[in-house]
């Protein structure tokens, strides 16, 4: 695994513990502590189970085309050296990451923090979106070159229609281009 994985991996860390340590302690400074409401919690923990499955979904779905069309020859794990436009990849340019945008506000409604989930959740995603802009879409230029550049003035950094949604959380070639 090289450097930038293991510094991503160490910022989801602190993004996940810091949001629930920050959501908790501003939860008591702001409400005395976690709300006490059962129908809230069941209703949060609720969402944030079926937006945790998407998450993971998503996540084991286009990590399995990453290996499966990305990698060419002996490469560490999480490598890849081909530019991948097939399966949900001919929709948008970064599905893993729309996926895994969604951990944080996942882990906030399962925790039940409404501090995590109104401030900290949001604050965390919108830096993960500046994070793909501005760094994963200059390293892809970087390995990738002129594909790239072609490949992202045709397909959009996210896509949230119902087709490509479908494709994101769907089982390795079962959609009609891998």
């Amino acid at each position: 695994m090289n450097k930038s994985a293991k510094l991503r991996i160490f910022i989801w860390i602190v993004f996940i513990v810091g949001g629930i340590v920050a959501g908790t302690a501003t939860d008591i400074r702001l409400f005395g502590g976690y709300p006490r409401n059962f129908l809230f919690h069941a209703l949060s923990f609720s969402a944030g189970a079926v937006l945790f499955i998407f998450v993971m979904r998503s996540s084991r779905h286009t990590g399995r085309v990453l290996a499966k069309f990305g990698r060419e020859g002996d490469l560490p794990r999480m490598e890849t050296n081909r530019l991948v436009k097939t399966d949900v990849y001919d929709c948008m340019r970064h599905p893993m990451h729309l996926g895994l945008l969604f951990f944080p506000l996942a882990i906030a409604l399962l925790v039940g923090s409404l501090s995590f989930i109104l401030f900290y959740a949001p604050l965390e995603m919108l830096i993960m979106v500046l994070m793909i802009k501005y760094i994963e879409e200059k390293e892809a230029i970087r390995k990738f070159g002129d594909e790239y550049r072609k490949y992202s003035a045709e397909v959009p950094f996210f896509n949230f229609s119902l087709n490509c949604l479908k494709k994101l959380v769907s089982a390795v070639g079962k959609s009609k281009n891998a």
